[in-house]
């Protein structure tokens, strides 16, 4: 059956089950718009390109389904630039689509024409400029292949104008739907043996969980390890989730602003397991000290990330759960950890957190939005800032796709879009989002969009009127001096009420618990403006490049 390339793209996206997508029109794909008209596909119109990738982003986060995003060419799709970054640095799979000149005025600066394959090359898993028609159905089912499988990522196909007015054969591809291609090899046995026996004679070892976990679907293997091992688990930013927070070897978050317990266990490991992570300088500190005097053992399916940040003894490649039931099975009878954990609920117990209700603070908010919703279905997304770093410490997150926050490339703005995108994919779910004043601003117009769609999402804004994180840097390390980082007054309740949302502002906790639960019971839109104090930090904390045990006091 002959068919024009636009109509080609819907009916492999249909194919492939793909039921929502995100974008933004303009000229050169203007003809993909068309054939959309007709398509029983959902498609949302956002307010910005950027918009439309990290709406695609938490689609993907909260389904596990590839997120599809579509933008025209030139300015269009460099937009969607920052956005595919940030699902390239945590592994989001999304393809995105975008319109481009014909392929008879490439090259030539024609109007609105870009080399977006080459900007997009270092933060794309793989990108394509679809040159011949009749290989436009098996890139757009390649796209999707390459996006899902081993390490997800985001992957771009850029269409220009003539293959998408053009026809060719359509051929519906036998098996529909797209397969997921995990990495399927056993770990080396030598490699299973090295690694079960430092941990079989290990006395202080520790399990490091990162979002390779997630993205490996390894949760009940990590969990089978540790329960084996009967050791302490400690996560990164990116690994919250993975492990039951209420598991009472679950220490919490690692790294620059991880739980003391949790980094003072690392410290003073003599064994350091590490599943799905890379390793990254906000989780170490400074590398020399964080594996000076253990053994490091990596498990990763990318064999990319052994040896990049931190020298390891011991590398596992291969996939997460193979890799962890090989190790599980090969371990004998495990040494008595008693004297480890006598000191780690010691440390426990030092630096337990304390919630009060005297005035309105961050960490008391994250406690009690996780003791109002114990027991719902509910999907956590922060933007980036101090809020997100109190979240990641105090709320309950449990389930892998239930935490979404940008964390390798820290991409302020990505909190609304995002939680537009989760809402959409997961309408069942609670969809909650944390967000600060600074970030908000930067794509809170997507609020528009989601009261548009009718996505009943909750935002928390906390606000401090100043871009919070960096004025705690400027306090700590640059002597106080508060250079571009305090934020005028804003209407935020104004705001909201235009763009046709609830508007819920609360100074004390009296006020937020009341305000919470009318945003949990209204149904539709809301965001809760709660103002903190300027002045409160992130604590604990250490300081770039130094030992994760070293803290601010």
């Amino acid at each position: 059956m002959k068919m024009t390339g636009s109509k080609i793209i819907i009916e492999c996206l249909l194919s492939l089950g793909v039921d929502t997508v995100f974008g933004y029109p303009g000229g050169q794909i203007m003809p993909f718009y068309d054939a959309l008209y007709d398509a029983p596909l959902k498609h949302i119109l956002t307010v910005h390109e950027q918009g439309a990738a990290h709406a695609a982003d938490g689609y993907a986060r909260a389904t596990g389904r590839v997120g599809v995003c579509i933008a025209t060419s030139g300015p269009g799709a460099t937009n969607l630039v920052t956005g595919l970054a940030t699902a390239f640095m945590d592994s989001s799979p999304v393809v995105a689509i975008t319109g481009q000149v014909p392929t008879n005025l490439l090259g030539r600066d024609s109007f609105q024409e870009i080399d977006i394959t080459g900007i997009t090359m270092p933060v794309t898993k793989h990108n394509f400029l679809v040159r011949d028609i009749s290989v436009l159905a098996e890139t757009i089912r390649q796209a999707f292949r390459i996006a899902a499988s081993g390490r997800p990522g985001p992957v771009l196909i850029d269409v220009p104008k003539d293959i998408l007015v053009g026809f060719a054969d359509y051929y519906p591809e036998i098996a529909a739907g797209y397969c997921e291609q995990p990495i399927e090899e056993c770990a080396l046995e030598q490699d299973v043996y090295a690694a079960a026996s430092s941990l079989t004679v290990a006395k202080r070892p520790v399990l490091v969980i990162g979002g390779g976990v997630k993205a490996g679907k390894a949760e009940q293997s990590v969990l089978k390890l540790a329960q084996a091992c009967k050791m302490p688990v400690v996560s990164t930013l990116m690994g919250l989730g993975a492990f039951e927070p209420a598991n009472k070897q679950f220490l919490g978050l690692t790294g620059m602003h991880g739980h003391k317990a949790a980094n003072l266990a690392v410290a003073n490991a003599d064994v350091i397991i590490a599943v799905g992570t890379r390793f990254s300088d906000r989780v170490t500190g400074d590398p020399k000290r964080y594996s000076t005097g253990k053994i490091i053992i990596h498990l990763d399916g990318d064999m990319a990330e052994f040896d990049k940040n931190i020298a390891t003894d011991i590398t596992v490649a291969g996939n997460l759960n193979t890799s962890l039931e090989q190790i599980v099975s090969s371990l004998p009878p495990q040494a008595d950890l008693s004297e480890w954990w006598e000191k780690i609920e010691a440390w426990r117990h030092s630096y337990a957190s304390v919630y009060t209700e005297q005035v309105l603070t961050p960490q008391w908010i994250m406690h009690h939005m996780s003791a109002e919703t114990i027991n719902m279905p509910v999907t956590w997304v922060t933007d980036v800032g101090q809020h997100q770093m109190w979240a990641a410490q105090h709320l309950r997150i449990a389930g892998s796709r239930s935490w979404l926050t940008s964390g390798g490339l820290g991409t302020m703005g990505f909190g609304v879009p995002a939680a537009l995108g989760a809402q959409a994919g997961c309408p069942d779910r609670k969809v909650i989002l944390i967000a600060g004043d600074g970030g908000f601003k930067m794509t809170a117009m997507e609020l528009y969009t989601i009261v548009n769609n009718h996505l009943p999402l909750i935002c928390v804004l906390i606000n401090n009127h100043s871009l919070g994180m960096v004025r705690q840097w400027q306090r700590l390390f640059f002597d106080e001096r508060y250079s571009a980082t305090s934020l005028p007054g804003f209407d935020f309740a104004g705001f909201v009420r235009v763009c046709g949302a609830l508007a819920l502002t609360a100074a004390t906790p009296s006020e937020f618990k009341q305000a919470f639960a009318e945003a949990l019971l209204a149904g539709l839109p809301a965001v809760i403006i709660a103002d903190i104090d300027p002045d409160l930090m992130v604590t604990p904390m250490t300081a770039p490049g130094q030992p994760i045990n070293q803290f601010i006091e």
